[in-house]
């Protein structure tokens, strides 16, 4: 990080620079350290530049000139995500910074770094990756201009982005480059995007495949009779004697005898050629070259900045191409240019998982921070990553545009290594290991049954509407990993905070059972997300009948554990498709259970994703896009969207006014008033003397240290919800759809005790905790 620091290692250059927006911290779940060490690892010497002042190019100059390229990455958050709410609103802090002190990034970083690494070097090559980058790689609508921008590639006027799981193409390319082929030659790789001449094609055997206008109905002709035959010679009658049909085809009249006669003569033997029967195998492998050789053409940018209709048609078009096994290259015109996007990457085998996670970390921030708090890694410093990827498919989040649908697990050894080291050399570590998780807690060695069908399959989703029958289920493996983990001697607790999918979790009552019984610190966070099912279409995700399903066996093996532990449901507000009446029912089912949800989320668009197509288009992207089909209304003033926010924390005074509003203009006045049927009371904020009905002041419940902006907490690439990658890492899993890492998940709720049940469970402060889906 510093000259000093190369004098000792006995350097006069780096091969490779990397710039980052976050702290950097030398441990797996941050993508700057895992970056570093992956390339340090092939033999090359690595600088890394955090949090530089941005200002001028002076700070990108300290390392001196890279020999092959600059890295640049805005870190393991979207750097808009990371400065705004949902609302648009400057945040106060920045978890990935030391103290949490704000504004240590630009707006837009991947580009404002890549610009200033070009004046620090004219003429040395950038490579521009990670979430925002990645996210990025083609047109997108951007929330906070509130339109659709360019690809970054434009912006940032780099060489080439890598996207999505980045190991194998930055090694081939730094190897590469290494070797003395230029970057611009490097077409080749995949997971890899870069602007070319519009028209360009990697050589004249590629085809295109056209998708730049939406599916239109042309003139539908009638159906032939193929029982009707015309005589050419009586074209005024036919066989029945009526008049022959305008529409008849030419083909099917039958030839008259004397047309018959007047055929040419065969041709001579000598021009006829033997025919061979093609195997099912070689006709296949025709097809697999024909379909690796045709680049899909995306409508251009100019027609989906002022089409929102083409935007989610582009948006359909580019999900339906995110498989690895089947996935075509993708071109997008910008102007005289064309921004072209090689397949995804081939997702990790599990050796080279466990590779990329047992280099020599020090597990720690780098010592120039002295004792700086910085709170992500205070979030996941005793926590593993298990696995990376999700096929959720749910459309609010950036998993899929990044880390892909299938599942990349590590090994049972490489682990419970990580488990060993974490009690051997993390300061502080007192036998608790906060999280074994991913993107989801459950989805680890999961995977479809049969990998043919995994390769060709172009579903969105591997559980919705329902569980594909080709997905394997067994919770076994983890099962076992969970209990190995908790045997290692000065372990004494292992705890899981990813998010859990819990329509896969019922399908092995047993590993519910586990999970209950030695995994659960009391709380237990899942993410029904709404409990309206056009809502949940529009999300992908599962019914709420699926959330009382898990909830009776939370219940019960909690019973027989004998333990008091509760469920912590996370909701969004505001989602495409959602109305008031939607919310008003999600409210209802709140108060019905006794939930006072303290942080709350409103949907926040970011690039890319699915939902974020149909916030912008009012278009559903995930059925086939025309003028006429299905509209999906979104709430996007700021009006609405704070009232929808306001019905998931109904109890709190400085809501009630908004909420009486909003229940008056719907007609439900009658849920205004004091009593037990009652969603709000008629009085007014600030009235000191108001009891609810329960005796309890109905007073906002935000625990000391909490997020007092409502918005929820995402962890560090990979604390929990994936890994870092694409250059420099990865939000992954709710991706840039969260903010910041989320408070203890004992910050989250209150839950007032039912009549049965024990005393209310009470917030208060804490360690944050890790999200997921």
């Amino acid at each position: 990080m510093s000259r000093a620091e190369m004098d000792v290692l006995g350097w006069d250059q780096c091969d490779v620079i990397l710039i980052t927006g976050d702290a950097y911290i030398d441990h797996p779940s941050f993508g700057m350290a895992l970056v570093g060490r992956l390339l340090e690892a092939q033999g090359f010497r690595v600088g890394i530049i955090a949090q530089p002042d941005w200002h001028s190019a002076d700070a990108f100059r300290t390392l001196g000139k890279p020999r092959l390229y600059y890295g640049v990455t805005a870190g393991n958050m979207d750097s808009m995500v990371n400065r705004y709410t949902a609302d648009r609103k400057p945040r106060s802090d920045d978890a990935y910074t030391p103290n949490g002190e704000p504004n240590k990034r630009p707006d837009r970083a991947v580009s404002v770094y890549a610009q200033r690494c070009r004046e620090a070097f004219p003429g040395i090559p950038v490579v521009i990756g990670s979430i925002e980058a990645s996210l990025r790689r083609i047109a997108h609508y951007d929330y906070w201009s509130d339109k659709v921008r360019r690809s970054v590639l434009f912006e940032s006027k780099a060489d080439m982005l890598i996207f999505g799981n980045a190991e194998r193409a930055l090694v081939d390319l730094t190897r590469r480059m290494a070797d003395g082929e230029s970057i611009k030659t490097i077409r080749d790789l995949r997971g890899t995007a870069f602007l070319v001449p519009s028209g360009w094609m990697p050589s004249e055997e590629w085809g295109v495949h056209n998708s730049t206008r939406v599916d239109m109905p042309g003139k539908i002709d009638k159906h032939i009779d193929p029982y009707l035959m015309v005589d050419k010679s009586s074209p005024t009658t036919c066989a029945t004697g009526n008049k022959p049909a305008d529409d008849v085809n030419p083909a099917m009249v039958e030839p008259t005898k004397a047309a018959l006669i007047a055929e040419p003569a065969p041709a001579p033997a000598e021009v006829y050629k033997p025919i061979r029967i093609m195997s099912r195998e070689e006709r296949r492998a025709m097809e697999l070259e024909k379909h690796h050789k045709t680049v899909v053409r995306l409508p251009s940018f100019e027609t989906v900045s002022a089409d929102p209709v083409m935007y989610a048609h582009a948006s359909r078009v580019f999900h339906l191409e995110s498989n690895p096994g089947n996935a075509r290259a993708l071109v997008q015109g910008h102007g005289d240019r064309d921004v072209w996007m090689n397949p995804p990457p081939l997702p990790l085998q599990m050796d080279e998982m466990d590779n990329v996670y047992d280099m020599n970390y020090a597990r720690g921030p780098h010592p120039s921070y002295g004792n700086a708090n910085i709170p992500a890694w205070e979030m996941i410093r005793f926590s593993v990553n298990i696995m990376r990827g999700c096929f959720g498919g749910c459309t609010f989040c950036s998993i899929t545009e990044h880390e892909g649908r299938i599942i990349q697990s590590r090994s049972e050894p490489s682990i419970l290594r990580e488990i060993e080291h974490i009690r051997d050399k993390t300061k502080g570590f007192t036998g608790i290991i906060s999280d074994l998780g991913g993107p989801t807690a459950n989805m680890y060695r999961l995977a479809c049954k049969d990998k043919e069908i995994e390769t060709t399959c172009r579903r969105l989703s591997c559980v919705y509407p329902s569980i594909c029958v080709n997905l394997g289920t067994n919770h076994n493996p983890l099962i076992k990993l969970y209990r190995k983990a908790r045997s290692i001697p000065g372990v004494k607790k292992i705890l899981i905070q990813s998010g859990l999918r819990y329509d896969l979790a019922v399908r092995s009552p047993e590993y519910v059972k586990e999970l209950v019984t030695h995994h659960v610190g009391g709380l237990l966070k899942i993410a029904p997300e709404h409990t309206e099912p056009d809502v949940l279409s529009k999300m992908m995700k599962p019914g709420i009948g699926a959330y009382d399903e898990f909830k009776a066996m939370f219940e019960k093996y909690s019973l027989e554990a004998g333990k008091k532990q509760y469920l912590i449901p996370y909701f969004i507000a505001a989602h495409p498709g959602t109305t008031d009446e939607d919310m008003l029912n999600l409210a209802l089912w709140l108060k019905k259970n006794n939930f006072r949800l303290d942080q709350v989320q409103t949907f926040m668009p970011t690039p890319m994703a699915m939902a974020s197509a149909m916030y912008h288009s009012r278009k559903n992207p995930l059925k086939k896009v025309t003028e006429d089909s299905e509209a999906v209304e979104t709430p996007r003033s700021l009006k609405q969207r704070q009232s929808h926010k306001a019905f998931l924390r109904y109890y709190d005074p400085k809501n009630w006014p908004i909420l009486r509003e909003t229940l008056r203009r719907m007609g439900r006045g009658d849920l205004i008033g004091t009593g037990e049927r009652h969603l709000i009371p008629p009085y007014v904020v600030g009235e000191e003397n108001f009891k609810s009905s329960q005796g309890k002041r109905a007073m906002p419940m935000l625990a000391p240290g909490a997020d007092k902006r409502g918005g929820r907490l995402a962890p560090p690439a990979g604390a929990g919800r994936g890994k870092a990658n694409a250059l420099t890492g990865s939000l992954t899993a709710r991706a840039s759809l969260d903010t910041k890492p989320r408070a203890s998940i004992l910050d989250t709720i209150k839950i007032k005790k039912p009549a049965a049940m024990a005393p209310a469970v009470k917030a208060k402060a804490g360690r944050p905790s890790r999200s997921g889906k």
